[in-house]
């Protein structure tokens, strides 16, 4: 396209319908790594949105560890122009997802500002689990679906098997499926065209009051808080005077535009459009996914649908093992929660750790990531405690306490119930592993509540299991049995009421409570053994005796030692009287009894994390 072309485009005031016709907002929709930021490149590229030398793989990742890992952990919303066979010029407003089931919350407030969506399914692989949610989820936002096959130059690849499951699993018709591959580019061109054709363009009034949902956010240290926005209704510009609904918070323009993937400011956004606006706010819990942006003089009636504010689902504490790093570590917390409001902490102690936080995160993944980004970016080292959940504590004194540590629990005596977090579990796989995935999730506490086969090749799995059972190994074992076929997805069900104690371990006598944890109580002996064995393995030998217990409250339920280091100090008597012998054995004998009195157990980083794999 000429330059000048492109120039008469940013700056059209795009509110009006001539304009909005021209306007197509869509997200990539996926499983985990079914190839959703790899399209998205060939549409970079393909559109020359972005130059062969600025192009890299996964260009809308953009953390390190994304790039690294190959997913997707922040929304990213990015227009390209193109021109369709019919010779005109469409603005497409592109919002890459993550595909991971912890991070769904943002998948929904990014479909939210979208007409269509494309449905990506790996050709190798067929229909997974965040596949129908992430469907299910576009068919409650009464969005165009674009199924999409993947990975047709792979050889294992069976197109028409996948488009056979799409219609099946989730009744979309597939014979018109564009199959793509997105590593060589070919089917590209036929996908946008399908964008033109089959996602409606936007409506809305520019002239009626601004109606803008805001899709994500992040800290600028120069600018404040910059949100990602889609427009429904009116048209915002710089120096407006703005309100947000959700946290009646007042604030001034300083700028708006599109991002291309580079930031492009422009005088206006108006209806329709997806683009950026600086807010020059500071506190960035002002500025929440899913609020509404409004004009303060002239407000829209109603706010948008569907915001709520994200949970924390799993807690674990972080302790630095150089002490002199804790300050380091609360700057560095802070930090991250500028670009992730879902991310909460809370300072804690640790009689075993010293001093530390305890934080909040979506989901285990989530947590691995955070952890990753403290270590590298902020040059931390640091020591990580099992993952514990949100538990509701009702004492026998009439309070309700919601804890999320171990350490908090009250006494056995003081307790009246405890109620922990249900999940609402979907677990599709292949019919021969139906026997295996039902054991594990009795294993697991999970309450089976029903079946449903997809297909000939496909089974649907309902249950009903806690958190606190799918955050320690659930997940691997269940890769594991069923080798590498399921997937799995799930949501927060409600709170029931179980019988959970806390599994103390001591070791030489001492309580660590960093290893401590809430359990159920018929579980409870046989993960105190195991535990106790496998920290037998992790804790290396010191110069005495180290007993290694588990406890629930004052009672021992199972024991191991971890023997000292032997020297044999007989090895220069080679002759003589034995009383000699025995000397240097009482001499030994008092020297150990003297190292086990004021000598401590060092514990490996493993000992913390070996409560998640106890059952391997």
């Amino acid at each position: 396209m000429k330059s000048q072309e492109k120039e008469n485009i940013q700056n059209a005031p795009a509110g009006l319908s001539s304009d909005q016709s021209k306007i197509r907002n869509f997200s990539v929709i996926a499983h985990i790594d079914h190839g959703k930021s790899t399209i998205a490149d060939r549409i970079l590229e393909q559109t020359h949105t972005v130059s062969e030398r600025e192009m890299t793989s996964q260009l809308l990742d953009q953390m390190d560890i994304e790039q690294e890992r190959g997913i997707t952990i922040k929304s990213n919303a990015v227009r390209v122009l193109y021109t369709a066979d019919n010779g005109k010029t469409y603005t497409l407003n592109l919002i890459d997802t993550p595909g991971h089931v912890d991070f769904t919350y943002e998948v929904s407030r990014s479909l939210a500002a979208c007409e269509g969506v494309v449905l990506v399914v790996d050709g190798t692989q067929g229909v997974e689990a965040q596949t129908v949610s992430n469907t299910l989820l576009a068919m409650q936002a009464d969005l165009e679906i674009l199924p999409c096959i993947n990975k047709i130059d792979l050889p294992s690849a069976d197109i028409e098997r996948t488009k056979k499951e799409i219609e099946e699993e989730l009744a979309i018709p597939a014979d018109d499926a564009i199959c793509v591959s997105a590593k060589t580019g070919e089917g590209i061109h036929q996908l946008m065209e399908a964008i033109v054709a089959d996602i409606p363009a936007p409506l809305g009034d520019p002239r009626a009051p601004l109606k803008a949902l805001i899709i994500d956010s992040w800290f600028d240290a120069y600018r404040g808080v910059v949100a990602i926005i889609r427009i429904f209704e009116g048209t915002i510009k710089g120096h407006d005077k703005t309100h947000l609904m959700v946290t009646d918070t007042d604030f001034e323009v300083e700028e708006v535009g599109v991002r291309q993937p580079s930031e492009f400011p422009l005088k206006t956004l108006s209806a329709g459009q997806v683009g950026y606006v600086v807010t020059g706010l500071k506190d960035p819990e002002l500025v929440q996914v899913g609020d509404t942006i409004t004009l303060k003089d002239c407000p829209t009636k109603e706010p948008c649908q569907g915001y709520r504010e994200a949970k924390p689902m799993v807690f674990t504490g972080f302790f630095p093992i150089d002490t002199n790093q804790y300050e380091t570590l609360r700057d560095a917390l802070e930090k991250l929660r500028l670009n992730d409001p879902a991310l909460t902490y809370e300072a804690e102690t640790s009689a075993a750790l010293g001093f530390g936080f305890r934080v909040g995160f979506l989901g285990v993944l989530h947590m691995e990531v955070t952890k990753e980004r403290l270590e590298r970016e902020f040059d931390l080292e640091l020591v990580a405690t099992a993952p514990s959940v949100d538990y509701h504590v009702f004492t026998t004194a009439g309070e309700v306490l919601e804890i999320t540590s171990p350490q908090d629990l009250p006494d056995s005596q003081d307790i009246e119930k405890i109620e922990e977090p249900f999940l609402a579990a979907k677990i599709i796989v292949p019919p021969d592993f139906v026997g295996a995935v039902m054991d594990l999730t009795t294993e697991h506490r999970g309450v089976f509540k029903d079946m449903v086969y997809l297909s000939e090749n496909t089974v649907e799995m309902h249950y009903s299991m806690p958190l606190s059972e799918l955050i320690m190994d659930y997940f691997d074992q269940l890769k594991s049995r069923t080798k590498g076929y399921a997937s799995l997805d799930y949501e927060f069900e409600k709170y029931v009421e179980s019988d959970l104690v806390r599994l103390s371990i001591l070791l030489a006598g001492d309580e660590v409570d960093a290893l401590s944890f809430i359990v159920d109580r018929e579980k409870a002996y046989q993960k105190g053994k195991l535990l106790c064995e496998k920290l037998k393995k992790i804790i290396p030998r010191q110069l005495f005796e180290v007993p290694i217990q588990a406890s629930i409250g004052s009672r021992i339920i199972a024991r191991t030692t971890v023997s000292a280091r032997r020297k044999d100090v007989l090895a220069k008597c080679y002759g003589g009287d034995i009383s000699r012998k025995r000397k240097l054995l009482e001499k030994q004998k008092e020297g150990k009894k003297r190292m086990k009195q004021i000598g401590s157990v060092d514990v490996p980083q493993e000992a913390f994390m070996a409560i998640l794999n106890v059952e391997e």
